[in-house]
């Protein structure tokens, strides 16, 4: 591919209010920040309130080099904010609903990104909102047909249904979710047998190219439909494990353009994402020996 691939993340912008303070959050923001340090041309999609909690995340948007020219402002909502509480460094979210980011318009400037984006990362947590969900099912519509469409499913709280998740993976050509994920989807998709046969006939049922499972700690599996690559994933110490799903799924995402091995790409998203677990919050600097 020459030059950079064009990326994009669309979706939920938000803080992570921890204990300690508030850091900047959401899984297409996160998505859109490791895609840009991997190197891409990377464009997060999302809508702040007119507000302080919005003017700082426009300030530190500029501090890592991400445009907000797709940031939309809302000044009829807030910005969004999500509580965190950590047990053994495993997170749960209080997610506050009517905020800005269930209010993204799809515009002009959103039909020009979408016809030149080669990739772009979406998830149900945003759709629970009927205009923003309107809103990501245009985008991906308005894509090229060869470009990636990677459903990162993200379930929270109640803020999904099977409707959903069937829509969005009809839109999709990857579907990346995790061990404690493939439950619901199994029971909504009556799926049977081991967890690979349940990726294949997820894989299968939505024509998709690639499904991409993790494991936690235990790594990750991916599957197409000639071949399946596995990793054991790798050690480390676990400050948090917020952002490190969206991180493996940026390093996913930049692999298959690039045209990599599926070893080699799950082996990287793999010590990509053990490294953000590693660092405190979503979206730390990646150090350069793991990419």
């Amino acid at each position: 591919m020459a030059g950079a691939p064009v990326i994009v993340g669309i979706g939920e912008m938000l803080w992570d209010v921890f204990p300690d303070g508030k850091k900047l959050g959401g899984a297409p923001l996160n998505f859109s920040h490791h895609c840009g340090q991997l190197g891409a041309s990377a464009h997060p999609v999302s809508a702040v309130g007119a507000d302080t909690d919005g003017s700082e995340i426009r300030q530190i948007l500029a501090s890592k080099n991400l445009p907000d020219a797709h940031v939309q402002t809302d000044t009829a909502h807030p910005t969004g904010r999500v509580n965190v509480t950590l047990h053994n460094g495993k997170p749960t979210y209080e997610i506050l609903a009517g905020v800005a980011w269930d209010y993204i318009r799809f515009d002009q400037n959103l039909r020009d990104l979408a016809s030149r984006a080669d990739a772009v990362c979406f998830g149900s947590l945003a759709q629970r909102s009927s205009v923003s969900r309107v809103t990501i099912q245009a985008f991906l519509d308005a894509m090229r047909p060869e470009s990636l469409r990677i459903f990162d499913v993200n379930l929270r709280q109640n803020f999904y249904s099977k409707q959903i998740l069937e829509t969005s993976l009809r839109h999709a050509n990857i579907f990346k979710l995790s061990d404690e994920e493939l439950p619901t989807l199994a029971e909504f998709f009556e799926l049977t047998g081991q967890v690979i046969d349940q990726l294949q006939t997820l894989r299968g049922m939505f024509d998709l190219r690639l499904v991409a499972y993790t494991r936690g700690g235990e790594g990750s599996v991916l599957v197409t439909a000639d071949e399946s690559a596995e990793h054991p994933g790798f050690p480390t110490q676990v400050v948090d494990t917020v952002g490190a799903g969206d991180s493996f799924t940026a390093t996913l995402c930049m692999g298959l353009l690039q045209n990599l091995p599926l070893a080699e790409i799950n082996r990287r998203a793999c010590q990509v994402a053990a490294f953000v677990c590693s660092q405190e919050g979503a979206t730390p600097k990646l150090d350069p020996t793991v990419v």
